[in-house]
């Protein structure tokens, strides 16, 4: 014990800024710790990178082959004490999270937020799946002892119009870029113009979608259902994160197990994803599984609704690894994890099997859930978001202070800094049996 983080001084602080979220946040951020004396640099690797941030950034047009040498020749000429990204499963950022952590340079991994809305992630090396956050029952509920609950605070402003706006021209710019960037591939799988496309499709149907939403609630009111969330297939949380690969195939697999194992008095609600940008037709792909397995009638596809109401009312949720599982064990609503999540705690989350889910579901330890909240506040967490100027605003406030905090003697020492010791020795204790006065 004893160890605690150290706060430097900005002025001897170099970030390095790899890629953000669409839009302006990660060039707001870098202003800011560059008002604070810190030195920051930014390596633009497509046309999107450079429509988000054009000014004082170095631009990378070469072969990914050889950026592995580039970047870390750009540590070690740069002197680069920390580097900030957003997601830590895109090929470019795996390469050099590993490099960084080679060369002792902190890396400071952002991600959408583990608890939404109103929170984004922010970790040290990884998130998701590579996140270090603890998940044994036991330390959780120790440590939460010690630890504030998670603040109540006006919700932050959200547009959804502003989010797709940034989304569509970082991405208009990745192919207008293609020329300047010849050797550039997005992490995105599928066509650029494709995703456009869908996102045209998409916001000339919202109306009908709407509707249709609402015929399907009214359809299910009263009724015993389950939830099912679906994800983006693009996303690292099921292509890196998940047994599956694509949330088609996670979509038969949940289907299937429905048909064979859940009570016929019970209906499936698959709720599509907002962001889903793709032309595929979920609608009709379920609808058509559904009828192959004798489901008809039994599994209803919704595009709209307020997820935490539909969670509310659920005989429990299926998610593979989405945040949507922290929406639903919030309100008390059974939860079954069939990927890697950071909320998969046993106890919090349904441990079983699927096929026995649907007949059983339990209830989840609603006090091992706040426990955990804290804990992942304390650790993980920081407040705003992505869709508004104030939301961006706020999420820069919150994140500086942690950015600026360093520690060199590990991930003890990291922990001890954000719970304090005394976190560390109850949990400890709790694991050995003994009482926190009797370990000291």
């Amino acid at each position: 014990m004893g160890q605690v983080m150290s706060f430097h001084p900005a002025a001897s602080r170099r970030f390095l800024f790899l890629q953000g979220p669409p839009g302006p946040f990660f060039r707001l951020l870098g202003a800011e710790l560059a008002q604070r004396g810190a030195e920051v640099f930014r390596i633009n690797l497509s046309g999107g990178d450079r429509y988000d941030w054009r000014d004082g950034a170095v631009e990378y047009r070469g072969r990914m082959k050889n950026w592995p040498l580039v970047f870390d020749r750009f540590l070690q000429d740069r002197r680069v004490t920390d580097v900030v990204l957003f997601g830590d499963c895109r090929p470019v950022h795996r390469v050099a999270l590993r490099l960084a952590q080679l060369r002792g340079v902190h890396v400071h991994v952002f991600e959408e937020g583990y608890i939404r809305p109103d929170w984004m992630t922010l970790e040290r090396d990884g998130v998701n799946g590579h996140s270090s956050l603890e998940r044994d029952p036991e330390v959780i509920l120790a440590a939460a002892r010690w630890l504030p609950p998670v603040p109540q605070l006006p919700p932050i402003t959200a547009q959804f119009s502003r989010r797709a706006r940034d989304s569509y021209w970082h991405f208009h710019n990745v192919f207008l870029g293609r020329l300047r960037f010849p050797f550039y591939q997005t992490h995105r799988p599928g066509s650029i113009l494709l995703w456009a496309l869908g996102w045209a499709t998409r916001f000339a149907r919202a109306q009908h979608r709407a509707r249709q939403a609402e015929e399907v609630l009214r359809s299910v009111a009263g009724k015993r259902y389950f939830l099912f969330p679906l994800q983006l297939s693009g996303d690292y949380q099921i292509r890196a994160h998940s047994p599956f690969g694509t949330m088609p195939m996670a979509t038969d697999y949940v289907l299937e197990s429905f048909a064979r194992h859940a009570p016929e008095d019970c209906v499936l609600l698959v709720k599509e994803h907002p962001l889903d940008s793709t032309l595929m037709n979920w609608r009709t792909f379920i609808h058509r599984r559904a009828r192959k397995m004798g489901l008809a009638g039994r599994v209803l596809h919704i595009d709209g609704g307020e997820l935490p109401d539909m969670a509310r009312a659920a005989q429990g949720m299926v998610c593979v690894n989405s945040t949507s599982g922290t929406l639903a064990l919030e309100v008390g609503t059974p939860v079954i994890v069939l990927g890697d999540a950071v909320y998969d705690v046993p106890g919090a989350t349904y441990q079983g099997l699927l096929d026995q889910f649907w007949q059983n579901p339990g209830k989840p330890d609603r006090d091992l859930y706040q426990a955990f909240k804290r804990l992942l506040h304390a650790q993980c967490l920081v407040r705003g978001g992505l869709a508004s100027e104030s939301a961006i605003q706020i999420l820069i406030d919150s994140s500086i202070d942690r950015l600026l905090a360093v520690n060199d003697s590990g991930q003890r020492a990291a922990d001890e800094a954000a719970f304090g010791p005394a976190v560390l020795q109850a949990a400890a204790s709790q694991a050995l049996g003994t009482s926190p006065s009797s370990s000291r």
